[in-house]
């Protein structure tokens, strides 16, 4: 039985994992700056839930408007 708890776990994982996914990506295009925030966001987000998320949506944001 899967509980309520591990769920949050797991979502929080996957929120880190698709962070430096993002993160590796920023690299290869060669937006060092982008991938560094990505990368902090990320080692962040093990504490804070949704940080790294936040950050992805807050650059692609970012990158629409300017």
């Amino acid at each position: 039985m899967v509980t309520t708890g591990d769920r949050a776990d797991v979502l929080k994982s996957a929120s880190t994992v698709t962070t430096l996914i993002d993160a590796t990506l920023e690299f290869a295009k060669g937006r060092r700056t982008s991938g560094l925030l990505l990368l902090g966001a990320a080692a962040i987000s093990s504490r804070i839930p949704g940080i790294g998320t936040a950050a992805s949506l807050l650059l692609r944001a970012y990158r629409q408007l300017r």
